[in-house]
């Protein structure tokens, strides 16, 4: 083994390590990694850029802005209301709507809007209906990514191997050429959600309705008019802590200070919010030693509602590669960026029950925010989380009272035409899909339906930038010879057993490597080890690069090998197993559909 090989082996290695323990945001791992095999001499500058000017890419960021466009034009709000329908309490009545309709969208749209507009939509559904709405989240996540199996655009997964075949002299997928295998996956896949996953989601109220449960244990103080307390900070008179308690938050005339800065000057008329350690209800606090504050008693139902007129409950769940992640809350500085205070923080299904001031975060944390009015269509495309609340807010036991108006009209028949004609024009072979991708883009900016600058705002620049370095890392394994290396392992390891067992054992390689580093960082480093093995052995590759690329895109076992997981995540109140448990035996199924079908459709020799 030579120094190149050893040294991809110890860079792929520190890659791993690094997206396993969120050491960094996974663009930053991968471009690190990038750069260190390009400084050492493994491959040229130019040859690790390479997977930045695919064509792949452009078409993906084109089709990030046509889901844009039709979100904001309201065609994904009518398609949910058609979807939800009318009321029902029976969980696979309402998954017998919910799943196909799902898989057919995102069979022609990228998963992530589909996901991000459901998941206000169900909750607020199952709220109206009383269903646990853990019941229907990550149904919704798993429907969605069974639907992009099907087509070339249904995710950036199909679309990098369709790039990467090209670039290698191969022709690259028919539109609908992996439905042949992708609609039989699908087809089980959405009978498992319908039929089994009922009896194996758990069955959990939604985050919401317990955290303001939890928060009928916080004690309220008041400090009165003239009180020694005014004009010093908590940590000088030493209201930063109660036995038993801590400083949750300030009202202060209607206003939410949370989580409380060092050095915040008390003021007269404060209202001061104490949670119990741990969530557990402790002594009442002792206030003899602090003249001028008083237990303040909560007013009744109708005035809390009538102070909170101008006031909304929002949830976000922190996205991959946010700006936040790593920061503590207190450092976030949420309220004067986003005129958000931080209420209650969820992570991986657990409440934190700890001051929220120097908690640090993590992708898919979840957190419940008090906002002003307009929260929503201010930041529904922000960078740094996903908003899965609906306009107008929320509270428990409650809907929004205010629903965001969508265009309509014209931009809806525009943003859909748009979308047709793409699909028209690929699948018929006329134009190239990043060609497709850009005028259609063009369309919609010139009949206005949505601005330069919103398109900008509405493509993932992360997951573009894991792509390009993704692929220039698997140049990097071919070039040092490494995926020739890996590639003679499984060989030796599964040929005997012939071209099938082969075929299982690229699966199940594809399949760790997709909950370590992400469907597109999997895809593009089998890419060059499935080339060597099919040109060793003698295979037609065809089967083995579509096996690779549609068992890159199931990700089912954990929330945060895939983006869509990671947001139904927190708002479906769901733990980290509950993915292994419903999602294992589907995948079981879905990969020995995969192993059985794929040299019957593709023969390999």
């Amino acid at each position: 083994m030579g120094f190149d090989q050893l040294l991809i082996f110890g860079v792929l290695l520190f890659a791993f390590v690094g997206l396993a323990v969120d050491l960094w945001s996974p663009d930053a791992v991968l471009l690190t990694a990038l750069a260190v095999v390009t400084v050492s001499g493994v491959i040229s500058l130019e040859q690790a850029a390479e997977g930045f000017g695919n064509t792949t890419l452009i078409a993906l960021g084109s089709l990030y802005v046509v889901a844009a466009a039709l979100r904001e034009s309201g065609a994904l709000d009518r398609a949910s209301e058609f979807i939800l329908g009318k009321k029902t309490r029976n969980i696979q009545k309402i998954l017998l709507r919910l799943c196909p309709s799902v898989a057919t969208y995102s069979a022609f749209l990228n998963n992530t809007p589909i996901v991000a507009m459901g998941i206000p939509a169900i909750r607020s559904w199952a709220q109206k209906n009383q269903i646990p709405v853990s019941k229907l989240l990550m149904p919704l996540s798993f429907a969605a990514i069974l639907g992009g199996l099907c087509t070339l655009i249904g995710t950036s997964t199909n679309l990098i191997t369709h790039g990467m075949l090209q670039n290698h002299g191969y022709e690259g997928f028919a539109f609908f050429e992996l439905a042949w295998l992708g609609i039989p996956c699908a087809a089980v896949g959405l009978t498992y959600l319908i039929f089994i996953s009922p009896s194996m989601t758990p069955a959990r109220r939604d985050i919401r309705y317990e955290e303001e449960r939890k928060r009928e244990l916080l004690v309220e103080i008041e400090i009165e008019e003239g009180a020694g307390v005014a004009g010093k900070t908590v940590e000088e008179v030493g209201l930063d802590l109660f036995p038993g308690f801590y400083l949750s938050r300030i009202n202060r005339n209607g206003r939410e200070i949370a989580p409380v800065p060092e050095g915040e000057r008390l003021r007269a008329g404060d209202h001061l919010f104490y949670a119990a350690q741990g969530g557990i209800a402790a002594q009442m606090p002792s206030l003899t030693d602090y003249p001028g504050l008083r237990l303040a008693l909560q007013p009744p139902r109708e005035i809390r509602q009538e102070q909170r007129k101008d006031r909304e409950l929002h949830q976000v769940v922190i996205k991959e590669g946010s700006r936040l992640v790593g920061s503590t809350i207190e450092e976030a500085h949420l309220l004067e960026r986003f005129g958000a205070a931080v209420t209650g923080v969820r992570r991986r299904g657990k409440r934190i029950d700890q001051p929220l001031g120097e908690f640090v975060l993590h992708p898919g944390d979840v957190l419940l925010l008090d906002t002003g009015r307009g929260f929503h269509g201010a930041y529904e495309d922000a960078e740094d989380f996903f908003l899965t609340s609906e306009a107008g807010g929320e509270g428990p036991g409650e809907t929004a009272d205010i629903k965001e108006q969508r265009p309509g009209g014209r931009d809806l028949y525009v943003s859909v035409g748009v979308l047709v004609g793409i699909v028209g024009l690929v699948a018929a072979g006329i134009l190239h899909i990043a060609l497709a991708g850009i005028l259609g883009v063009a369309v919609l900016l010139t009949f206005n339906v949505i601005e330069a600058g919103e398109a900008r705002k509405s493509v993932d620049w992360t997951v573009l930038i894991v792509i390009g370095a993704a692929l220039g890392l698997g140049r990097a394994m071919e070039v040092s010879g490494a995926a020739q290396m890996i590639g003679g392992w499984m060989v030796d390891l599964t040929s005997a057993y012939g071209p099938r067992a082969v075929l299982a054992g690229m699966v199940i390689v594809t399949a760790i490597l997709t909950e370590i580093i992400t469907n597109n960082g999997a895809v593009a480093l089998m890419f060059p080890i499935v080339l060597s093995v099919a040109e060793s052995q003698g295979f037609e590759a065809r089967g083995l690069f579509i096996g690779i690329t549609l068992v890159a895109s199931m990700s089912l076992l954990t929330p945060i090998g895939y983006q869509t997981n990671l947001m139904v995540y927190g708002p479906g109140n769901y733990r980290f197993t509950d993915f292994f448990k419903v999602g294992f035996p589907l995948q079981l199924v879905l990969w020995t559909v995969i192993i059985i079908l794929t040299p019957i459709i593709w023969p390999m020799q």
